[in-house]
């Protein structure tokens, strides 16, 4: 080895026993660094878990009213399919109604009645089929929900309130009415 290398190897000998043996007051301040840094990388993540917990919080959220919109739209347009069946229900049961007297004053001898009779039940068929119920009236009282009472008579055979006689039949369709029975009512 050269006196040089000789030299230089000592130096860093006494450095590192100076190192080795140096008070504890010196060692803490690249020991303060490390605790900045661990005390940096802690508040950081903290940050980052709570930008994490309000993104999936803001998330949740959207997810839930997404679900409520979704409901919101499926029962707004079932009432508008029910709404619309109303409405085109409402426009064939005035030919249910003629079809209906045509068979209170048919000719009991004529052949073609039969045909009459058949094409009245296969409307009420259909519209029992769509779920269109006809109101029971006659000798119940008198609910003006149901009802539509288009005169007030005396009537010895049936109770006051109660209708006397069912003028047009009134329908529901499910839990609506579509048109209310035309009634006669006791006094």
């Amino acid at each position: 080895m050269t006196k040089k290398n000789k030299k230089q190897e000592e130096v860093k000998e006494t450095e590192a026993e100076a190192v080795a043996t140096a008070p504890v007051e010196e060692m803490p301040e690249g020991m303060d660094q490390a605790s900045a840094e661990m005390d940096a990388l802690k508040r950081q993540l903290g940050d980052a878990e709570a930008k994490l917990a309000e993104s999936v919080d803001g998330w949740q959220r959207s997810q839930a009213e997404f679900q409520n919109y979704k409901k919101r739209v499926e029962r707004d347009n079932e009432i508008m399919r029910a709404n619309m069946k109303g409405d085109i229900i409402k426009k064939i049961l005035p030919m249910l109604d003629d079809l209906e007297r045509a068979m209170q004053n048919r000719p009991v001898d004529e052949p073609w009645t039969n045909g009459i009779e058949l094409i009245v039940r296969k409307f009420q068929t259909v519209l029992e089929g769509e779920g269109v119920k006809k109101i029971e009236a006659e000798g119940a009282e008198f609910n003006p929900n149901f009802h539509e009472a288009i005169s007030n008579e005396p009537s010895e055979e049936v109770e006051s309130g109660h209708v006397i006689a069912v003028v047009q039949n009134g329908y529901m369709l499910g839990e609506r009415v579509l048109r209310p029975a035309l009634v006669r009512v006791a006094q």
